[in-house]
């Protein structure tokens, strides 16, 4: 009786091990925007980007119309400080990641000329293996509410 106690404790582990590392998905790799005519700019991750994840870290690096970017997160939830090199300032951008089931949420603060701004990114895979990302941030230009962006990026190798 023990015996098999033991062992169905067992299987049971391994099948919430299992189900645990499932929810986690792996954004290795190379991906490209799929164009989405109704949408100002591609948001996101830009028109591109490479990204690499291990157990620790994931680190993007974005193709944008800045040039290329490179991003690199703390996956145990941890500050992440990257700098921003944008009209010849360097902004210092911390950011906190955590995992929401299959989505990796990841928010950034920073300041501009004084002023607090904070953006958020969630990075999902849908059905079909596509990478997902809804992006937040100010309304630099109007002044108004938030403005999110979703932008769909299919694998390019």
């Amino acid at each position: 009786m023990k015996r098999a106690h033991a062992v169905m404790t067992l299987a049971l582990a391994l099948v919430l091990s299992a189900a645990a590392l499932a929810q986690t998905p792996n954004f290795a790799g190379k991906w490209a925007v799929v164009p989405d005519p109704s949408a100002q700019s591609p948001g996101g991750l830009g028109l591109s980007a490479v990204i690499k994840q291990d157990a620790t870290t994931l680190t993007v690096t974005r193709t944008t119309q800045m040039g290329e970017v490179t991003s690199v997160y703390k996956l145990d939830g941890s500050e992440s400080k990257n700098t921003l090199n944008f009209q010849g300032n360097a902004i210092d951008q911390i950011s906190k990641v955590k995992w929401d089931g299959g989505t990796l949420k990841v928010d950034t603060t920073m300041s501009f000329d004084g002023n607090p701004v904070n953006v958020t990114m969630a990075m999902s895979l849908d059905g079909s293996g596509n990478l997902v990302v809804v992006s937040t941030r100010p309304d630099f230009q109007g002044g108004g509410a938030p403005v999110t962006t979703k932008a769909t990026y299919k694998k390019a190798e």
